[in-house]
């Protein structure tokens, strides 16, 4: 959901709310107010990553771009949303030739917890390149390793094969 949406349904459930609590209906507006509470968390908590996501996926880099910056403080994001958020960053920075940044973005994703292996190794992967690119070799081995210590795909392993052959 993006911000308008969850905007627009914080306004239907104030409505609800004061129908409810002028005309008697107590219980009901119980629901409300939990309604208008999970849209506040949802913004500051999930904010619209998982739209960003969606946009990613689908190459849409312009969309992902303008829809991260909807969310204005990733540090109240909770974890299994930064990483993504974080991650995402990092690739848009990284297609507009803003190595530094990039590299940022891909170091603070590498310190969140991520669910499955192979989305930790794309963050390495994409930091032991963007080293390769800097001619910082020790950092491209030491992604790198840490990278074999998870579980890749094969893909994944390519690309880190070939990443070696080129140091």
């Amino acid at each position: 959901m993006n911000r308008r949406f969850r905007f627009t349904i914080i306004v239907l459930a104030v409505i609800a709310l004061a129908y409810c609590v002028v005309f008697g209906h107590y219980s009901v507006s119980v629901y409300a107010l939990g309604i208008i509470g999970y849209m506040v968390w949802s913004e500051y908590r999930e904010g619209t990553v998982f739209l960003a996501t969606q946009a990613f996926h689908k190459q849409d880099y312009e969309k992902t771009k303008e829809l991260l910056a909807q969310i204005k403080n990733p540090d109240h994001l909770r974890k299994g949303r930064r990483n993504f958020y974080e991650f995402m960053q990092g690739n848009i920075a990284l297609k507009e030739g803003e190595i530094e940044e990039a590299e940022y973005h891909f170091q603070l994703a590498s310190r969140l917890p991520w669910r499955r292996d192979h989305e930790k190794g794309m963050v390495l992967i994409n930091l032991a390149n963007i080293n390769l690119r800097k001619k910082d070799y020790e950092r491209v081995n030491a992604y790198l390793e840490v990278a074999d210590k998870l579980k890749l795909t094969e893909r994944q392993k390519s690309i880190v094969s070939k990443i070696r052959s080129n140091l």
